[in-house]
């Protein structure tokens, strides 16, 4: 039984006081004078002695004091004698010490016996007197009456357990703390994104604060965490390295994690080491992580393997990874197994795109599915892929459905896909708020499919000659030059013509500049009619026989009359066959009369 409790009970009741920070020879003069007052008969010095030697470790000192003093009367004494049998292995003979004690009022015994009833299941007697000990105002028997409360999930353990925390003690005020946590995610009280808490979290910040200000690891850790989710990161460092201090590893992982993204590596990789050591699974990671990154592949597969070692199944997952990489496809398959079967959802879809990748379909779908079932976002996007490329109408209300799921949970390309689908159906309100989700998300395709459905509500824009004042830009324009400044070829050659409607000449080569760069035929041909018109024709030939080659009709039919009127009719003749061939069926009719008259040219 630890005595601490009783100590404190004895200090607190003032029948003598203990000056701070006293020397050895300050004690052994206090412990001479209480021996002269003890035999010279002063009970009340008998039972300070005796705690004095009880302290100490000397039982066999304090025992014939705390008998003498207890036979006097002293309650005190009594419940310290109840100690020293208990020390001695004599737990019934303690209790019944702690019974006359209690009895007597001390709030110390009450709670020492009320510790012992429970020890032994009796859990009515130890309520009682636990009871008697937490109304006396003992922050160990409110503590303890809470702990058994909160055993039998008594809506009373609250009450006793905030007693205890105001008193002083760190272990109710960390518990105090974690209730009021869980409370908060029962209620469904979110923290808001700039790190605002409601009432309840406030309340258990406060406490985990005074639980970690006394010293309590956990409390300490916690506290960094609520701090660092503020954004208060110096303060949360700081909770981080008192807990960590104090032994706690995963305030020492944490920690790392905070030093990593300062920019300092090295001091993250010493806390990653140190908790890693104590067993910390998420330092183990994060360590082969960076030593992976290092291109230090054998160092790193030891440390995912050390975080695998200690129950982390990431440790799998991760030397998976570094094997797929590796080209170990084997080796890869195999942690990813095991991984996956261990739950791993991400391990699960890396397994399924794995065997996919190796021509086995039937086996990635199940894992896909164990995946996307988990919560997988990327997984159920891959089965959505998985279901509509095998073409049948089940398989394609199938992806559909797991487009869906994907698109609900934020995938930008499932809801691109879904908003695909209702456009095909004619649901074109919900394509556009499914396009507007992915086109947000970052996808070109859906800014271009999305400024498409607007332009295509627009009324008829008034004709303008080039040069004139350019107008205010419409919504579906800024969707279309977002999709071309992220590289879509078909919205840099819209963006263009809408420029070029305007009167904007620059912007509008600009943009078929860029697009016929990038291989588009259209931004070719585009821009060859813009240098044409502005008196460039010889630019303009290079440009259409670019779009020419990559398969444009009109611009071959273009070519063939530049030549044709620059008297080169043989070359006039053969980008005319080419536009004949190419079509489309106006551009072929007007080819093959123009390549007629140009044979006849030439054979006359």
């Amino acid at each position: 039984m630890d005595v601490m409790g009783d100590k404190a009970t004895l200090l607190d009741t003032g029948r003598f006081a203990q000056p701070p920070d006293r020397d050895e020879t300050g004690e052994a003069v206090e412990e001479a004078r209480q021996r002269l007052a003890a035999e010279a008969g002063d009970v009340e010095a008998m039972s300070v002695l005796g705690a004095m030697l009880l302290r100490r470790g000397d039982l066999d000192g304090a025992e014939p004091q705390l008998r003498a003093a207890t036979a006097a009367g002293d309650r005190a004494a009594a419940n310290n004698l109840g100690v020293l049998l208990h020390q001695r292995g004599y737990a019934e003979d303690a209790a019944g010490w702690w019974r006359i004690a209690a009895v007597a009022g001390s709030a110390a015994a009450a709670h020492a016996l009320g510790r012992y009833h429970r020890e032994r299941g009796d859990e009515p007697a130890a309520e009682y007197w636990l009871r008697q000990s937490a109304e006396q105002g003992h922050a160990l028997g409110a503590y303890a009456l809470a702990d058994l409360l909160e055993h039998r999930a008594d809506v009373g353990a609250e009450q006793w357990m905030r007693a205890a925390a105001e008193r002083g003690h760190r272990e109710a005020a960390y518990r105090l703390a974690r209730a009021l946590d869980r409370k908060v995610v029962d209620s469904g009280e979110a923290r808001a994104d700039n790190g605002v808490i409601g009432a309840g979290g406030e309340e258990a910040e406060q406490w985990y604060r005074q639980a970690a200000a006394r010293g309590h690891r956990r409390a300490a850790l916690h506290l960094g965490a609520i701090l660092e989710k503020r954004g208060q990161l110096k303060e949360a460092g700081r909770w981080y390295l008192t807990s960590a201090k104090d032994g706690e590893a995963r305030a020492a992982c944490a920690l790392g994690f905070l030093l990593r993204d300062a920019g300092d590596t090295d001091s993250a990789a010493v806390w990653w080491l140190r908790a890693a050591q104590d067993g910390d699974g998420n330092a183990a990671n994060a360590l082969g992580a960076l030593h992976a990154e290092r291109g230090e592949t054998q160092t790193a597969e030891r440390w995912y393997r050390a975080a695998m070692d200690a129950g982390d199944v990431n440790g799998a997952y991760n030397l998976g990874l570094l094997c797929a990489e590796q080209g170990r496809t084997a080796q890869a398959e195999q942690w990813y197994r095991r991984a996956a079967y261990a739950g791993h959802r991400e391990a699960a879809n890396a397994l399924a795109i794995l065997l996919l990748q190796v021509g086995d379909a039937a086996g990635a779908q199940p894992w896909f599915s164990k995946a996307a079932e988990a919560g997988s976002v990327d997984a159920a996007f891959n089965l959505g892929i998985l279901h509509a490329g095998r073409g049948t109408e089940d398989d394609d209300a199938a992806a559909l459905r797991w487009y869906e799921r994907a698109a609900a949970a934020g995938h930008t390309e499932a809801a691109l896909q879904v908003a695909i689908a209702r456009l095909r159906d004619g649901d074109e309100r919900d394509a556009e708020r499914h396009l507007r989700s992915a086109a947000g998300g970052g996808s070109a395709e859906a800014a271009y499919r999305l400024a498409v459905v607007l332009d295509a509500r627009r009324p008829p824009a008034p004709a303008h000659e080039l040069g004139e004042p350019t107008q205010e830009k419409s919504e579906c324009e800024e969707w279309y030059e977002r999709a071309a400044s992220q590289g879509h070829r078909r919205a840099q050659v819209r963006v263009g013509m809408l420029a070029a409607a305007r009167g904007d000449v620059v912007e509008a080569a600009r943009w078929y500049r860029e697009a016929a760069e990038a291989g588009s035929r259209n931004g070719a041909f585009n821009l060859g009619l813009l240098l044409a018109r502005e008196g460039s024709e010889p630019e303009a030939a290079v440009w259409w026989a670019r779009a020419a080659d990559a398969g444009h009709g009109r611009a071959a039919l273009r070519l063939a009359l530049v030549y044709a009127r620059g008297g080169e009719l043989a070359e006039g003749q053969r980008w005319a066959d080419r536009a004949v061939s190419l079509g489309p069926a106006e551009v072929s009719e007007r080819a093959a009369r123009l390549r007629d008259a140009l044979r006849e040219e030439l054979s006359a």
